[in-house]
């Protein structure tokens, strides 16, 4: 019996079609990374999401691993080449949660430009102030997407009926194609210089890391908002904060961070984030963009075809 290693927790749909293709489940949603390399070697396939790192502690101990399934799209906690060199198939499942992503950047945008946690937090405390309340509209703003991949798409999907101008830059895309005709394609250096909105849908790599930054923000030509939904090491923080602090970032819509564990911040890094949390032109999410009822079920969906298709070409690998 082919055994696979469930090391997050998942939707039922996942384990049920594994179950159906000849898999033993091995479910512990709460294991960690230490017990997983312990006992990877056991497993045909392993289920993972952030908390495990497929890196070369972990892959240099498997034996017959036949393929890890990551639950969402960063693979930037797979050790690719190594995984190639082991003949590991790796799958990852950003179709399954792109349009989460995409409606929860528009919400945050959205909230932003209209002052909702400002606006809620006065109400809630008796205080009414409509004029320091007065947001702005979407109309007429030129915004920047930089990753035209499927959640930079989802994303330009939702700005259809805003009336706004679509600068799209993707390093690693050519000959790209856009069904809206709001959307054009232009080089980083166009889309920083138009930009009023830049919103970032990029994997997490060497051409990514810190991409934000003091040089990438002073090149700006307008004073800009950006969103980040994509992964945290891409903006560099300080940077991002004292963007913030001359005006050259009019704000910011965060649902990823450089460091998402608070319990091992440093003394330095509790400083950075307090000041990046005194913003009042900030708006804050604990990495959940991706994170829906809905988009649950789909990425397990995803993910169960891809491994099926792996299966129908290996049939000597049926139990």
């Amino acid at each position: 019996m082919k055994k696979v290693l469930i090391a997050d927790d998942v939707h039922p749909v996942l384990l049920e079609g594994l179950k159906e293709m000849g898999y033993e489940c091995d479910y512990q949603p709460d294991i960690s990374l230490v017990e997983t390399r312990e006992i990877v070697e056991r497993y045909r396939g392993i289920v993972i999401n952030t908390k495990i790192k497929a890196d070369h502690l972990l892959l240099n101990r498997t034996k017959d691993l036949l393929f890890i399934a990551r639950l969402g799209s960063g693979l930037d906690i797979i050790d690719l080449d190594l995984a190639a060199e082991k003949g590991i198939h790796v799958f990852s499942a950003p179709e399954g949660n792109c349009n989460a992503v995409a409606e929860h950047a528009m919400g945050m945008l959205l909230t932003f430009a209209n002052n909702y946690v400002q606006g809620d937090s006065q109400v809630r405390s008796f205080h009414w102030d409509r004029e320091g309340n007065r947001g702005f509209e979407l109309e007429g703003k030129t915004i920047g997407v930089i990753g035209y991949g499927h959640t930079g798409k989802a994303f330009i999907d939702k700005l259809s009926g805003f009336n706004v101008r679509v600068l799209v830059y993707d390093r690693f895309e050519e000959n790209m194609t856009s069904e809206h005709s709001y959307v054009s394609f232009v080089d980083l250096k166009q889309l920083i210089h138009e930009s009023d909105i830049i919103s970032l849908h990029v994997q997490l790599n060497d051409t990514s890391y810190h991409m934000i930054n003091a040089d990438f923000i002073s090149g700006c030509s307008k004073n800009f908002v950006l969103i980040n939904t994509s992964r945290g090491k891409v903006v560099r923080t300080e940077d991002l904060i004292s963007g913030l602090e001359t005006g050259k970032v009019r704000g910011a819509c965060l649902d990823v961070f450089e460091n998402e564990k608070p319990a091992t911040f440093t003394d330095y890094e509790k400083s950075l984030y307090s000041r990046l949390y005194s913003f009042k032109n900030v708006v804050l999410t604990p990495h959940v963009a991706g994170w829906t009822v809905e988009s649950k079920r789909k990425i397990s969906e995803v993910l169960l075809k891809k491994i099926a298709v792996l299966n129908e070409n290996r049939p000597q690998m049926q139990p």
